[in-house]
């Protein structure tokens, strides 16, 4: 039997070497990313955002597979330059392990594999299953800031859209954020209405259409991009069939069944627009009738077969394998020797907050339990103190004792403007206090008419103050690495502009509020 013959009949997978290589860098990125992927299976696959993910793992096995052929008989080159990759998602590990956002961690996992691939394989046999390698990307969630921004701007996205559907129609609609107001019922668009459902799934979808559709990139394109508006205006339309339909037949059909069925034929619609476009593309622009084929035949397949039978080299005697095996097995030695639990710093209960601060008379008010969970806090005050002329500031702020992995704080650009409220002349200003200090502060306008409101928030941080959440991602990881800290706080003050004052009266208020406030604030936030 003739080297290439042998070849043919020993499959890629199948060697003993790579089964060698394969388990001992599974079983370290399983060690490395066990707690990663663990949330990954068992909390953001359960999500009903992200439920499609589960299929993912399947479909990239698929496509492998599909390949394997082409794989085989492809020449594994072993390049340094797959260490360009591993380098960095080493580091990223420690980032995400540090900075508390799991889609660093899943990142970082998806350019350690792509490293590896590329180290030991090569760029010409990798570029055969680069699609299944860059596709497998989308089996993780977005960042929790990011996805709860989405989320938002979708939901009014959305809900805007669909009451004008509903007036078009003739229906009396009014709409306050994702709250829709049809005079007989009111109707919430929820996370579940808010198109992320249906959009990431139709995305992932429209991907793996335009690589089996045989075309030109710019069409496939144009399939894929197509699929964002035309998920957003499909689920628009179903805010406002519900809306028709529960003037006939009553809130049934915005819960249960009625509604899931609604989703379910709303998703079929979209997916059927996508083919229908896709057809007529074809129509329009067909393709030039040529047979695309996965084998090198002739004379091409029996050089690619004597080059591989030739240079045929054992993964595990690679310089690359060992360098690979040795810092991960380091990196896997720090991240179980070296401590990194937190230290929770000593703070005072918010209990015993005052609720008389120099000229300001407060009135506690509590949340609902379930806001509690949902925003996963530590302690929490909230009170509207009002002044000597009985004009009133409400008060927030929120104290979480650890922002690892999965926790973040949630701020209010991605929570008021779920409400209606719309925010005006935001931007960040410097607030000065009486001792002398200086600190910034997101400043926003909000409307939700008849009612304007002025709107400061800011984020103490361990000493620091910060305005924006890629700055808390930063300074959680340094802090973390540094001082094993991730505490941090919210605060929120808000104050109605009043029919007989201007904004400059409320802005004297509030600023007034801040500077008697920030010296007793400061005693219950640990520096």
């Amino acid at each position: 039997m003739s080297s290439s013959e042998n070849l043919s009949i020993r499959p890629f997978y199948l060697k003993t070497d790579f089964l060698i290589l394969t388990g001992l860098y599974g079983l370290l990125l399983l060690a490395l990313y066990y707690s990663s992927l663990q949330w990954l299976v068992l909390r953001d696959w359960v999500k009903d955002d992200y439920s499609h993910c589960i299929l993912i793992p399947f479909i990239i096995g698929y496509l492998v597979w599909e390949k394997h052929r082409l794989i085989d008989t492809a020449v594994s080159r072993p390049s340094k330059k797959g260490f360009y990759l591993f380098i960095p998602g080493l580091c990223l590990f420690w980032l995400g392990e540090l900075a508390g956002e799991y889609f660093t961690s899943y990142f970082s996992l998806w350019m350690l594999v792509f490293g590896l691939c590329w180290i030991h394989l090569g760029w010409k046999k990798l570029k055969i299953v680069l699609f299944p390698m860059i596709f497998s990307l989308s089996m993780f969630p977005l960042p929790n800031f990011i996805n709860n921004r989405i989320t938002l701007e979708l939901k009014l996205l959305s809900s805007k859209i669909g009451v004008m559907m509903m007036q078009v129609y003739g229906m009396s609609a009014y709409r306050e954020g994702n709250v829709i107001d049809l005079g007989f019922t009111r109707l919430q668009v929820v996370d579940a209405c808010s198109g992320l459902r249906y959009l990431f799934p139709m995305i992932v979808l429209s991907i793996l259409v335009v690589y089996f559709y045989p075309a030109k990139f710019w069409k496939r394109a144009i399939v894929v991009a197509s699929s964002i508006p035309l998920t957003i205006f499909s689920n628009s339309l179903r805010i406002a069939l519900t809306g028709i339909l529960s003037q006939r037949f009553g809130a049934k059909v915005t819960e249960g069944f009625f509604h899931d069925f609604e989703g379910l034929m709303i998703f079929m619609f979209t997916l059927g627009v996508l083919l229908f476009e896709i057809w007529i593309l074809k129509l329009i622009f067909p393709e030039p009738k040529h047979r695309k084929s996965d084998k090198v035949e002739g004379e091409e397949q029996e050089k690619v077969e004597e080059e591989a039978a030739q240079g045929k080299v054992s993964f595990l005697r690679t310089p690359q394998f060992i360098v690979s095996i040795v810092l991960l097995v380091i990196t896997l030695g720090l991240s179980q020797g070296i401590e990194f639990r937190e230290a929770i710093p000593m703070t005072k209960s918010f209990d015993k907050f005052p609720k008389k601060i120099k000229e300001w008379e407060g009135d506690r008010q509590l949340m609902e339990l379930r806001f509690i969970e949902e925003l996963d806090l530590t302690d929490y005050f909230m009170a509207d103190y009002k002044n000597d002329s009985g004009k009133a500031v409400n008060f927030y702020v929120a104290y979480y004792e650890s922002q690892r992995k999965g926790e973040s704080i949630h701020s209010p650009a991605s929570c008021l403007p779920g409400g209606g409220w719309r925010f005006k002349q935001a931007g960040v200003k410097k607030i000065s206090l009486e001792d002398g200090t200086v600190f910034p502060a997101k400043r926003a306008l909000i409307e939700k008419a008849p009612v304007t409101q002025l709107s400061y928030y800011w984020f103490p941080f361990r000493g620091r103050i910060l305005t924006n959440a890629y700055q808390m991602k930063i300074y959680n990881f340094w802090d973390a690495l540094t001082r094993q800290r991730t505490d941090g706080a919210l605060v929120r003050v808000i104050t109605l502009i009043y029919g007989n004052e201007t904004i400059e009266d409320a802005e004297r208020r509030i600023q007034d509020f801040i500077s008697d406030v920030q010296p007793v604030l400061r005693t219950y936030l640990p520096e």
